[in-house]
């Protein structure tokens, strides 16, 4: 059995099938030739979910690797892929939703994307590209009219799926009000450190899938501030040294007895392997009770996202935040 065939799937509301484990893409600055060698190796050593998104500029990398993939022989077709990219909030418009999803098939050099996620629950000025976003940019989310593009885009076969980003339980619920086709996925931060329970056994109730970024922390792109929880975590260090694992593997291997997907990021070559060495063990229940009693906090929020500076305007923050409020 190949390593590509060792990672299960998980099957979304709509029949397909999406491999547990992605690699991440999102790196500031991308550096393109950095970014194609990266994803040629992980696709050598087996992944086959790759999460990409407009914002991270490295659609055009993660397409030019594929085609190249292809011609090396180390995948027979894009089809062997899973591939997910993400509306930004300057697309984040009804008019804008179906130009973008073309936009992102034509730098990833195919005819349809997998699954294509609303990044964030938040609405800016069109045209706008910095980031963090600035507040006085931000505008009112037509939440009911993006998402029936986003619909659109399915039905004319662009993406197989389609679901969100940073989305909590209250915007969850505003948002099956009205969908005809209900999320597949909504990924969020989830990790040791920010279990989610709460959303998770939302999602399991609605038959919505969960992805966790930052599965180890967050890293690299993100440049999140302070002491990494999960990496430096004496708890999964304890568990680490008696199972002969590293700190990572039993982050990730935690997550995947959650049941649901990650995408995690490394552009090391070993790490890539290590990352998905993780299905052939299981942990015991009692390291599961002491990775449940670990402190929650999560990194990424709203206020990480906007600039410091400025002001919302008229919006309320709370229509806006991807944490539970």
């Amino acid at each position: 059995m190949t390593t590509s065939e060792m990672i299960p799937k998980l099957i979304l509301n709509n029949g397909h099938v999406m491999p547990v484990v992605g690699m991440g893409t999102a790196e500031f600055p991308s550096i393109p030739e950095k970014m194609k060698s990266a994803y040629l190796d992980a696709i050598a050593i087996g992944y086959r979910h790759f999460d990409t998104a407009s914002l991270y500029q490295t659609e055009q990398p993660l397409g030019e690797a594929i085609q190249e993939a292809i011609k090396l022989g180390l995948i027979g077709s894009r089809e062997e892929l899973f591939i997910t990219s993400k509306l930004w909030c300057t697309e984040n418009h009804p008019d804008l939703v179906l130009p973008s999803i073309q936009s992102s098939l034509r730098n990833l050099n195919t005819d349809y994307l997998d699954l294509y996620l609303i990044h964030l629950p938040m609405s800016v000025k069109p045209g706008a590209s910095e980031f963090p976003i600035k507040r006085e940019d931000v505008v009112p989310l037509d939440l009911k009219g993006v998402w029936q593009a986003m619909e659109e885009c399915q039905r004319l076969g662009l993406t197989k799926s389609i679901g969100v980003s940073n989305f909590n339980t209250r915007k969850l619920e505003e948002l099956l009000s009205f969908a005809k086709i209900p999320p597949a996925v909504d990924q969020v931060e989830m990790n040791t450190s920010w279990q989610q329970q709460k959303l998770k056994k939302y999602c399991a109730n609605k038959g919505i899938c969960i992805t966790g970024y930052s599965p180890l922390g967050g890293q690299g792109g993100q440049k999140l501030v302070g002491i990494n929880p999960v990496l430096t975590s004496d708890v999964l260090k304890e568990i680490a040294d008696a199972k002969g694992k590293t700190i990572a593997q039993i982050a990730l291997r935690w997550l995947v007895e959650q049941g649901v997907s990650m995408v995690v990021k490394s552009f090391n070559k070993e790490r890539l392997r290590q990352n998905l060495e993780i299905f052939d063990w299981e942990l015991t229940e009692e390291e599961r009770e002491k990775i449940g009693k670990i402190p929650q906090k999560n990194r990424v929020s709203v206020d990480f996202m906007l600039a410091k500076e400025g002001s919302l305007n008229s919006i309320d923050i709370s229509n806006i935040e991807i944490i539970e409020v």
